[in-house]
């Protein structure tokens, strides 16, 4: 496979991989190679996929030319997480462990130590896999997907982002630039736990994120999100739990009751 600069035409029949240096660049690739492209970042699942033929793109874009999508900041009430941060950053970055500590635990226990370090938050997204590991805390957190195009930036709430196995609501030619997710309003608490065979190295059969907001007294649940995956063909929240224990005590009798209701709403 050839390496490239951006250039405004790919010639037919061409395998050639592009680097471009900001998102107008990528854009203008994408659209030469008439949408016979695929963008990648970490490559960590669109080199498998094309090693299994389930993809043959002509032209490969990488994105990680692309500056200051990398990172995770504070924006007015929101955590900003840039497309391009590596799960490794998001394991170890403060703000997350203080804000978003589903999201943590989900980055550190993803695959092995090597993926970890180049696979990115925007590419675990936009495959849309019903496992995909950060996708079930960041539905706890109500957060939003926010696309980048010619055209300009959207938002797309994250329960409204995953349409099928393998199917995103982004159009052709789309990045993931960051995620946003407002900041949790204390006292509050939750997590993520994946079951699977091994500790880190397999996919989830199983993902449960939880989010709890509390009255003042902590005694009242006033705010819950529970969000599933590999528990139906899309990440997506369990509403019928959140509702039941909205307004409620939390103990462990509460807790088993949101468990069979998010049971019963899995497919």
């Amino acid at each position: 496979m050839e390496r490239r600069a951006v250039r405004s035409k790919v010639n037919p029949g061409e395998k050639i991989f592009l680097r471009p240096a900001s998102l107008e660049e990528a854009w203008r690739a994408f659209e030469a190679a008439d949408g016979d492209a695929v963008y990648l970042a970490g490559g960590t699942d669109v080199m498998v996929n094309y090693k299994k033929k389930r993809i043959r793109p002509r032209v490969f874009i990488s994105l990680n030319g692309l500056t200051g999508y990398d990172r995770v900041s504070l924006a007015s009430e929101e955590i900003l997480l840039g497309g391009l941060t590596t799960l490794e950053t998001l394991a170890a970055d403060p703000l997350v462990a203080a804000h978003l500590p589903g999201l943590r635990d989900a980055a550190g226990n993803m695959a092995s130590p090597q993926i970890r370090a180049v696979a990115t938050l925007g590419g675990n997204l936009a495959n849309a896999a019903p496992s995909a590991d950060t996708a079930p805390p960041l539905l706890s957190h109500g957060a939003a997907v926010v696309l980048a195009s010619p055209g300009g930036l959207r938002r797309v709430p994250l329960d409204e982002f995953f349409l099928a196995p393998g199917r995103a609501a982004m159009s052709p030619g789309e990045i993931i630039v960051s995620v946003a997710a407002p900041l949790p309003r204390p006292p509050c608490g939750g997590g993520y736990v994946k079951v699977s065979r091994r500790k880190a190295m397999d996919l989830a059969l199983l993902g449960v994120a939880v989010h709890l907001e509390f009255q003042t007294d902590r005694g009242t649940c006033q705010l819950a999100r529970v969000a599933l995956g590999v528990a139906g063909p899309v990440p997506a929240r369990a509403r019928e739990a959140e509702d039941y224990l909205t307004g409620r005590g939390i103990n462990a009798e509460s807790l088993a009751e949101a468990g069979r209701l998010a049971a019963a709403e899995s497919s």
